[in-house]
């Protein structure tokens, strides 16, 4: 081979190194600008999520962005915010005011024991009955199933008087009371299925679309308000109150819990 030659098959030859090493370096920057580029969307898309959490996160709950809804008063109800739900004859003279809480057991027991007294003396015109509804076990106990049971009597409300009245009667039932400590009537699936059992509103056409599309949840939270405020130092339920006056039963301090005590007491009030 001549020198020529010789020189020429070298130069080609650092020329083909040259080559692959400059096409090595490419593919190595090619690998980092896409590792950087990956890095860079995780990184993005960490922070996006932690954002998104974080935006979550600061949402209002279904219950304090339900304080902004607009307001819908049930129909039966009267007062600036239909809070004021009085049942009964015109024609009775003294209203009894009743305190309940849906969750609360002591108002089930009462309802399944002397809630049939209370029945016929409505049917006879004794007294009309001012229902005010409490939400405060949900406070106490964590939960909504008051507030959702509170909204689902306000669309009971709206069909008819009768149909609040039979409704609150198999919410209260001993078949379908939960224990204060199960919040089961935060299920509209619950309420539902219970008010089925009463006629009036198994057969409505807007029951069941109200109670799912919690049309009177702003209502349930004015009238927990209404509780909040009463004037009649009540704090707890059952409590029944006739002309600004607690009624109570034998031991003086709580509701009456017995047919006895609730006759006992109501026949005096309504001397008084």
């Amino acid at each position: 081979m001549s020198k020529r030659n010789s020189q020429a098959a070298k130069s080609a030859a650092r020329e083909r190194i040259r080559a692959q090493q400059e096409a090595e370096r490419k593919r190595e920057k090619r690998k980092r600008s896409l590792i950087v580029g990956v890095s860079v969307v995780a990184v993005l898309a960490i922070a996006g999520g932690v954002g998104y959490a974080v935006m979550q996160s600061n949402k209002p709950g279904h219950w304090e962005a339900a304080k902004d809804e607009k307001l819908v008063k049930p129909a039966n109800s009267t007062g600036t915010d239909g809070t004021t739900v009085v049942i009964g004859k015109d024609s009775a003279k003294k209203t009894l005011k009743v305190y309940e809480d849906p969750r609360c057991p002591v108002c089930a027991s009462f309802e399944q024991t002397v809630g049939p007294t209370v029945e016929k003396d409505l049917k006879d015109g004794k007294y009309k009955i001012q229902f005010i509804g409490a939400s405060f076990l949900d406070r106490n106990l964590t939960g909504e199933g008051s507030k959702n049971a509170l909204s689902a009597l306000g669309a009971a409300l709206n069909v008819s008087d009768q149909a609040f009245l039979d409704y609150k009667k198999a919410m209260f039932s001993k078949e379908n009371h939960p224990s204060e400590t199960e919040d089961k009537f935060k299920d509209d699936a619950v309420l539902t299925k219970i008010a089925n059992q009463v006629p009036e509103l198994k057969k409505s056409k807007t029951f069941a679309k109200d109670v799912k599309n919690g049309t009177y949840d702003r209502w349930a939270l004015e009238m927990s308000k209404k509780f909040d405020d009463n004037k009649d130092g009540v704090d707890g339920t059952p409590s029944f109150v006739m002309d600004g006056k607690k009624l109570t039963g034998s031991d003086k301090k709580n509701a009456p819990s017995t047919v006895e005590e609730y006759k006992t007491a109501i026949d005096a009030a309504l001397k008084g």
